[in-house]
């Protein structure tokens, strides 16, 4: 009677709580029969697979009198179709070591979990496997088995298992085709496409979209209508077709006779006006969804973020918060982050950190590098350092982070420290952290450190931009080497913009090189004619070389047209 009894809880259970109540009678009644078949039903009829209740069935699991191969496949399984794929393969690791022999939804579900995270070593070892199971003949592992080559790009090795099948589904040459695509041959795509003996709805997705992903959006859109059938996945492939392509227009004309559209139709266009820089049609776009949803929310408030206007998305993130129904998460709050660090105000750091802990967002390394960011820009290295050490894993974004505000706050020495600990952990610079660390070093004024490092930045395959010019013109000029400063302006192999010549223009009024000054200044006004404080920095220069009537006319000037020049160093243009 208690065991039927605990069966029907059993199969009405679907939260952790009440799995613990009937967990508590099972063991108190020793009916550990039952304990297998409480893990399937907390893994089979959860919506979401939250932390706790993947924690809980795991624990299940490990503790069973009695481990069966069934309820280790089907969590294996489960934890792989909902996206717990580092914990489906730890799952089947230890299955191994339990001594259970594999299902082939246990192989199959693993090997796509390895596909999905692009675990090589595991998947290979899985093969492995396959074999001495003698389950390579099903025709579920073999095509998870090629799958999982195609998603790695191991084209011969797919091309090898496809060719080995003894059956092949739909599935197995969607797979390959998609294997082509993601190897980035589109010819030999395209004559696969032609040869396959049955093309479904998902065989043209794929088509198109590697069409539309390699720009050739003639061949893209020729497919798409030849296609028998369209389905929304067909319309959004062409949709981020001309987006990727930066064809705005041709995307807003595409979306507008679209016969319906989903989330991702409209966070497409969304992010398409954002690369361009179109914030206000962004928001257009944003405001015309009914039912907006956490990715819609993300997409805007990183629009927003990523275009320089931050309180516009801390407004958005605000607006968020209030609406029960969309809950932020770290995607949000990364973005958010990046407003905050624009704005500069480190009030706003602690309100984020107080909304992290209030919504339950548990701060890991990609969160805790943008506070790394923002606290560094807004001069608490104490608090960046604190977080910079308490990373697991420190990346190039986080040591370019650290690089970059030790630069801007003065702190050249902690700035070059981290740059040689950076490759000696052979995380090698991008342009961002060469930007720091030449900042650093025209901090302390170490001219030659500054040219070594500058010239290094080709052994990376980097190509200095004309900020990078700006810093060293700058450095170069703050020393007193303006002759060397002028050279290194016209060797640029890009046109200088106003922070290089208005790094060499500063440098002139601080050294009182009348002659300099007046080319670095000709450049500014023709650059920036509404700016009038380079007029106000040459004054100054003729004033003290005794230039009285010069310096007047250009003050006069100043006076006629008072517009203020913001702070014309190469950090503004950075």
């Amino acid at each position: 009677m208690l065991v039927s009894q605990l069966n029907a809880w059993v199969k009405n259970c679907g939260t952790v709580n009440q799995a613990k109540q009937i967990h508590a009678q099972i063991l108190v009644n020793n009916l550990y029969d039952v304990e297998p078949l409480l893990a399937r039903q907390l893994v089979l009829t959860a919506r979401i697979l939250s932390p706790s209740i993947v924690q809980y069935v795991q624990n299940i699991l490990w503790c069973l009198q009695k481990p069966d191969t069934f309820s280790w496949s089907c969590t294996i399984r489960a934890f792989a179709q909902h996206g717990q794929f580092k914990e489906a393969f730890t799952l089947y690791a230890q299955m191994q070591r339990l001594g259970l022999s594999p299902t082939t939804f246990s192989v199959s579900s693993a090997l796509r979990a390895c596909a999905r995270i692009g675990y090589k070593t595991g998947g290979v070892s899985i093969h492995a496997q396959i074999h001495k199971y003698e389950i390579f003949h099903s025709v579920f592992v073999q095509t998870a088995l090629l799958d999982f080559y195609s998603k790695l790009g191991d084209i011969e090795i797919a091309e090898r298992v496809f060719a080995e099948m003894d059956e092949k589904n739909a599935v197995s040459w969607n797979s390959m085709l998609a294997g082509y695509l993601k190897f980035g041959d589109l010819a030999l795509a395209k004559q696969f496409f032609d040869m396959m003996p049955v093309k479904d709805i998902i065989s043209w997705n794929s088509m198109i979209s590697g069409c539309a992903r390699s720009g050739d959006m003639y061949q893209a859109c020729l497919l798409f209508r030849q296609m028998p059938h369209k389905n929304l996945a067909s319309w959004n492939a062409i949709l981020s077709g001309y987006v990727d392509c930066g064809k705005i227009d041709l995307a807003q004309h595409f979306f507008d006779v679209m016969p319906q559209r989903n989330a991702i139709s409209w966070i497409t266009m969304i992010s398409g006006y954002s690369k361009c820089g179109d914030v206000d049609s962004a928001r257009s776009i944003f405001d015309r969804v009914h039912d907006k949803d956490l990715l819609t929310f993300n997409s805007m408030i990183a629009c927003y973020a990523q275009n320089s206007r931050p309180e516009e998305a801390i407004r958005l993130f605000i607006e968020m918060l209030s609406m029960n129904f969309v809950q932020p998460d770290k995607m949000t709050l990364a973005s958010v982050i990046s407003a905050c660090s624009q704005v500069g105000d480190l009030r706003y750091g602690y309100w984020v950190e107080s909304c992290m802990k209030r919504l339950g967002i548990v701060k890991d390394d990609h969160l805790a590098t943008a506070l790394i960011d923002f606290y560094a820009k807004c001069g608490n290295i104490g608090k960046a350092y604190e977080l910079f050490y308490g990373l697991g894993k420190k990346d190039l974004v986080a040591y370019t982070a650290m690089i970059l505000g030790c630069g801007l706050n003065g702190k050249a020495d902690a700035a070059i420290k981290l740059f040689k600990e950076m490759l000696v952990d052979q995380i090698w610079p991008n342009l961002v952290t060469f930007t720091g660390i030449l900042t650093a070093y025209n901090h302390a004024g170490l001219v030659e450190e500054g040219y070594q490092c500058f010239n290094s930045m080709k052994q990376y395959g980097l190509q200095p931009s004309a900020d990078h010019y700006g810093v060293m013109v700058d450095l170069l000029g703050r020393a007193g080497r303006l002759e060397e400063a002028y050279d290194l302006v016209k060797s640029m192999p890009m046109k200088p913009h106003t922070g290089v010549w208005g790094a060499l223009l500063l440098a002139c009024r601080l050294h009182n090189n009348l002659d300099l000054g007046k080319v670095a200044a000709e450049q500014c006004f023709n650059l920036e004619p509404d700016k009038t404080g380079y007029s106000s920095l040459l004054a100054n220069i003729y004033a003290s070389n005794e230039r009285w009537d010069d310096a007047k006319s250009l003050r006069t000037l100043q006076y006629v047209r008072p517009a203020k020049i913001p702070g014309c160093s190469w950090i503004e243009s950075a």
